[in-house]
């Protein structure tokens, strides 16, 4: 794996802001980031896109930016406060103005209260389930909505079991939908609304302001003052200030690791991360962290995590080094052989794997379920050095095999004498 020190010459060069290559700082002064006010982040494989609260919507691949914005593109509002990709790698942009924007990389189609269902023109929060359905927390109180490509529905609580018209955070899980309001979680499955709040569950607070599902499938819930639970659909376990490492119970933003590792932000008292029973606080006194406001934050498929610490621009974190996803043509500067996390993990159907190779190899990469069983062979072919990425589709297995199940799978990689494996989540 290449460290950023590519960008450390192109960006920081007079600009030191950090001591150490394990954090990048981005700001408006040194990068091509158009404002410091960051609002949404999301990854996928290369690239990161940074949605801001004055400046429009940026992209970010190695050292080059690109910025799209009212006066250059189909961007509805400069005010981009969500961000979600589906599985075609299609851009779908929420505005606290302009309603909603779907971007395929060329083309730009908006929705608003004037030519779709949407029942308001801001878009909070953007989930897409393994259908293929957008949902959409709408702002001005407006509740959740539903696109599935052709039909628009709206649930409010006139229509339905939501609690609240004010949604604040949501996360799929398999085919439920769960919903952060600030009187309570709920639940939608098929037809059926459940409602948890901090009275009849072991929420530990009704104001919900992340939600995330792990890879071991737990949700996690982030309360603006009650701290962080997990849930596995029967047990509760509440983290707060009083029984953990947590510095505080304000909890802003949420994102997981594969190997378990937790990462939260908090609101005024920095970045924390839960590996296990171990908790470590990273704020403004013991590292580069421009702010200990931390509104976002997301792991990338390198272990890279990006934060938007309010109003200082944002930031990239990895305790044992950046890695750069940045490429060059169809190879990536390396002198590591690496197995990268899939992407999207969990997924449904097809998932991509990246692995790098530093000489001449003969590889090997294979499918396993549980009980290591050989489930498909991806790839078994000399390559020479560079990086690579497979395509594995749970749907389509060679020699006529049935699909897969839902379920955790492994995938193993033999390049020379390297071999790795990692873990994946089939989840239909």
């Amino acid at each position: 794996m290449k460290k950023l020190y590519l960008l450390l010459c192109f960006l920081f060069i007079s600009n030191p802001i950090f001591s150490q290559n394990n954090w990048y700082l981005f700001n408006t002064s040194n990068s091509g980031l158009p404002d410091n006010w960051v609002e949404a982040i999301a990854t996928e494989q290369g690239t990161v896109w940074i949605g801001t609260f004055f400046g429009g919507l940026a992209k970010l691949v190695g050292t080059s930016w690109t910025v799209y914005n009212t006066s250059n593109s189909g961007l509805p509002d400069n005010v981009v406060v969500s961000i979600a990709i589906d599985l075609y790698g299609t851009k779908w942009v929420g505005t606290s103005y302009g309603g909603l924007a779907k971007f395929d990389g060329t083309n730009w189609t908006v929705y608003n209260t004037s030519n779709s269902g949407l029942p308001s023109n801001s878009v909070s929060s953007i989930v897409i389930d393994v259908n293929g359905v957008k949902w959409f927390a709408t702002g001005d109180g407006t509740g959740l909505t539903y696109f599935d490509g052709f039909t628009w529905i709206n649930y409010n609580t006139s229509n339905s079991g939501i609690p609240d018209n004010y949604v604040y955070a949501l996360a799929i899980q398999g085919n439920k939908l769960w919903v952060g309001t600030d009187i309570g979680l709920a639940k939608l499955e098929g037809p059926n609304w459940t409602v948890y709040n901090s009275s009849n569950s072991g929420l530990p607070d009704n104001h919900v302001t992340s939600i995330i599902i792990d890879y071991d499938g737990y949700l996690w819930v982030g309360t603006f003052s009650g701290g962080v639970a997990r849930f596995d659909g029967t047990n509760w376990i509440v983290y707060n200030s009083s029984n953990s490492g947590m510095p505080s119970n304000n909890v802003i933003s949420l994102s997981s690791e594969i190997n378990g590792n937790m990462w939260i932000g908090t609101w005024n008292d920095g970045l924390v991360k839960k590996d296990g029973s171990n908790w470590t606080v990273y704020n403004m006194s013991n590292s580069p962290l421009p702010s200990n406001y931390i509104l976002r934050n997301e792991v990338d498929a390198w272990g890279n995590v990006w934060l938007a610490p309010w109003e200082t621009g944002f930031a990239v974190f990895n305790e044992t080094g950046v890695v750069s996803v940045e490429t060059h043509g169809d190879n990536i500067l390396n002198n590591e052989f690496s197995l990268y996390q899939n992407y999207p993990n969990p997924f449904n159907p097809t998932t991509t794997i990246n692995y790098s190779i530093s000489e001449v190899s003969n590889v090997v990469i294979k499918v396993y379920d549980v009980l290591g069983k050989e489930v498909a062979t991806l790839v078994n072919e000399q390559k020479p050095a560079g990086r690579y990425e497979v395509q594995f589709d749970a749907s389509n297995l060679p020699d006529g095999k049935a699909g897969l199940v839902s379920g955790i799978y492994f995938y193993k990689i033999q390049a020379g004498n390297f071999v790795e494996t990692k873990k994946m989540i089939l989840m239909k």
